[in-house]
Formats: structure tokens, C-alpha cells, sequence
């Protein structure tokens, strides 16, 4: 408290000081959930934003740079072809150490479970600099799945200070993990802020592939099919890929859009499974606004990415899981999300029953998302402010009563 209190004093005294907080990121995922917390920063008098990027994904997180027209202060450009958990972490540590001391941030955020996060966290440790968790609190409770995400996000929980967990279910997570209460924030998903801006009902595609589809056919229901997911290669995403054409081959109204990732042991294997046929779209990775519009133009979602499974609801589409376990069981809890797995008939199954029964469709598509209300950058900003005795207000919990 002590050290938040001299920066009150020199922000007293010279009004040009102001808390420094640097904001680091290096995935696409990571990216569209920082970005309009970048945006909400910037906005304030009181902080000076240091945006920072790893690079730990090249292509998709420029893509998503450029959309929210954001240029990073820092680029470690750290990707390398095949690159290993070895050479992320390694990178990113002694890169963002770099950075740390040349800007003296008051305090370094991160994001989710990246390795990046992780990495930027522990280099903040080094050099005695505080630590924000923006999404912290979810788990898996199994080491190996997600890997290596579940960790990443547990050692980045066990370094930070400030943890702003998007609902009550991971703030108990923390809680029972020996986090003070005092330091913990529910705020909602910076995601949902992003939807708010990216979603438009006269929005055209950028992707080719997707301009050619007729969205307005009422005659036809897309369903939007993303895997890639590490523990999910082989055998897994063969099953999952196998009750996609099952689906398909029985409904004659079903079109399927699936971006595939550009990972070879991903193509190879979809492409093998989906391949030529006339009614499964098989396209190239898509930007976030492609990704988000495609989503509200679609009849439910099927996907192994854990930040899908917050945004579909938010656009009223079911979701079906392709994993065996989720670190968000309150989209399980409040019904917006089904828990499919990598098991082709019991995905096949859980597909038809959306597609056959028109009351466990609405109830799903209806459901409340239980991961914000578009603002969290706001709730998250207002933390900062009070934690670092520039408010005196703290800002309401998501979820609170009013």
C-alpha cells in the first residue's frame, strides 16, 4: 500500500506523472479481450498506457491490432516457425524483462492463460513490479487440460495482486486458493465490451469465402465449427470432424462454416474428414469481426476455444463444447453452453437435439449470458484507480445488486 501511496503523491505534485500501466498480450484470443480494455485505459487522464505485444501469434494478433487500431508501444516479434512452449516462454521473459525496466511500469497487466501471460507475469515478479490478472479464476482443476493453459493461468494467479475475475465462480476459485477477497474483482468479460463494437447488422465480410454465402436463406441453418485445440489433435478432432459430416449428411438444410487453423496437424486432418463436399465451407482463419458477425448469422456454434464459448451466448447461439471439460461451468450452470466432448455420437446427438427440438433450442439461445454486460474495461479501470488511491470510489461488482 505504501508504494501506491507515493505514487499518489508524485501524481499530487506533478500533475504530468501519471500510474503507468503496461498492458501485454501476444495471442489473437488475448488481443480481442485487451483490446477495449486498451481503449478505456487510454481514455483516462490519470493513467499512461504502455501497450506491449509479444508476438507469440504473428498473423492473427496483427489482424486483430488493425481492426481495433491499435499500435503497440513494444513488439517482441517473438514468433518462430514450430515454435516451442520452451522458446515462447524464454522470449517473452527476457523480452518483456527488457521492457520492464526501461519503463518502470507501477503495474503490468496480463491476460487469460497464455504462455505469454505467464511469462510477462513472471518477469514483472523479477523486477518487484505489480501484477493485474485480467480473467483470472478460471479452472480446469486438471494440470494437463487445457495444456499448458491451466497452468499458465494458475502460476500467473500465484504472482499477481490484483485479480479481475469475470464472474462469483472464479473469484471463490480464488478465494480457495488462499487469494485476499480485498484483491479480487468481479468485472465480467472484457470480451462482451468487445462483441459491443464488432457485431453490426449491416456488416460485409472481409473474407471471400464468406461474401459468397447466403446468410439471408431461410431455407438453410449454418453452423459455425472451430477445433483446433492442442489436446485435441489427432484422434479427437477425427471424431469431432467425423460427427460434423454425420450431422451434415442427415440434415439437408445444414451448411457448416469452419475457419480452419492454419496448423498442419489441423489441416491435414479436416481437410482429410470435410473436404469436398458442397454443403462444408472450409475457409482460411478469419479476423475477429468476421468471426463475430459470422457467429450472429449462425444457428448455434460448435468449438474447443474457451473465449467462444462466452461470445456466442452474448449473440443468443447455443454452443456445443468439443472438449471433455471447461474451465467455464457457469455457461454449463446457466444453460448457454452443452459440454459435447470429443465423442462422435454423443456430439452428433447433442447437435440433432438442437436442430430437432425447437424448446431446448430457445431455452439455450435464450439464456442469460453469465459473462457481462460490456463493461468490464470500465469496472477494470475503476480498480485501478482505487487501488492506487486516485478514486475513492470502488467500482460495483458484475452481478451486484443495484
Amino acid at each position: 500500500m505504501n508504494r501506491m501511496v507515493n505514487i499518489m503523491e508524485n501524481i499530487n505534485q506533478n500533475t504530468r506523472q501519471k500510474l503507468r500501466v503496461a498492458v501485454v498480450f501476444g495471442t489473437r484470443p488475448d488481443a480481442i479481450k485487451m483490446a477495449p480494455l486498451v481503449k478505456e485505459l487510454k481514455k483516462n487522464s490519470f493513467i499512461e498506457t504502455i501497450v506491449c505485444v509479444t508476438a507469440q501469434h504473428r498473423q492473427m494478433l496483427d489482424q486483430v491490432l488493425d481492426i481495433f487500431g491499435i499500435v503497440p508501444d513494444y513488439d517482441l516479434d517473438i514468433m518462430a516457425d514450430r515454435q516451442s512452449l520452451e522458446h515462447i516462454t524464454t522470449k517473452s521473459l527476457e523480452g518483456m524483462s527488457s521492457v520492464f525496466e526501461k519503463e518502470k511500469p507501477d503495474i503490468v497487466l496480463v491476460h487469460g492463460d497464455t504462455t505469454t501471460c505467464f511469462a510477462s507475469s513472471l518477469a514483472a515478479f523479477y523486477k518487484k513490479i505489480m501484477v493485474g490478472h485480467v480473467e483470472a479464476g478460471l479452472r480446469t482443476f486438471d494440470k494437463y487440460r487445457p495444456f499448458p493453459e491451466e497452468m499458465n493461468r494458475k502460476l500467473t494467479g500465484a504472482l499477481a495482486d490484483l485479480h479481475f475475475a469475470p464472474t462469483l465462480s472464479n473469484k471463490n476459485n480464488l478465494i480457495n486458493e488462499g487469494v485476499d477477497r480485498n484483491k479480487i474483482y468481479i468485472t465480467g468479460n472484457t470480451v462482451i465490451d468487445a462483441i459491443k463494437t464488432t457485431v453490426k447488422k449491416d456488416y460485409i465480410f472481409q473474407n471471400e469465402e464468406l461474401k459468397n454465402i447466403n446468410f439471408n436463406d431461410k431455407e438453410k441453418r449454418i453452423i459455425t465449427v472451430e477445433a483446433h485445440r492442442r489436446e485435441n489433435l489427432g484422434l479427437p478432432l477425427e471424431n469431432i470432424c467425423n460427427a460434423v459430416r454425420d450431422i451434415v449428411e442427415k440434415y439437408n438444410d445444414i451448411e457448416i462454416v469452419y475457419p480452419v487453423h492454419l496448423n498442419p496437424a489441423v489441416q491435414e486432418v479436416v481437410r482429410k474428414i470435410l473436404g469436398n463436399h458442397p454443403r462444408i465451407h472450409l475457409i482460411s482463419p478469419i479476423n475477429v469481426q468476421d468471426m463475430h458477425n459470422l457467429m450472429a448469422r449462425s444457428y448455434l456454434v460448435m468449438t474447443d476455444s474457451g473465449g467462444l464459448q462466452e461470445e456466442a451466448p452474448s449473440l443468443g447461439k447455443p454452443v456445443i463444447v468439443l472438449r471433455n471439460e471447461t474451465e467455464r461451468p457457469e455457461a454449463v450452470e446457466a444453460g448457454t453452453v452443452v459440454v459435447g466432448g470429443t465423442d462422435r455420437d454423443k456430439i452428433a446427438a447433442l447437435a440433432c437435439n438442437l436442430l430437432d427440438n425447437e424448446d431446448d433450442y430457445n431455452r439455450m439461445a435464450r439464456a442469460v449470458n453469465p459473462y457481462g454486460d460490456g463493461n468490464a474495461s470500465e469496472r477494470i479501470v475503476g480498480a485501478l484507480l482505487y487501488e492506487f488511491g486516485i478514486s475513492n470510489e470502488k467500482p460495483r461488482e458484475f452481478g451486484a445488486s443495484k
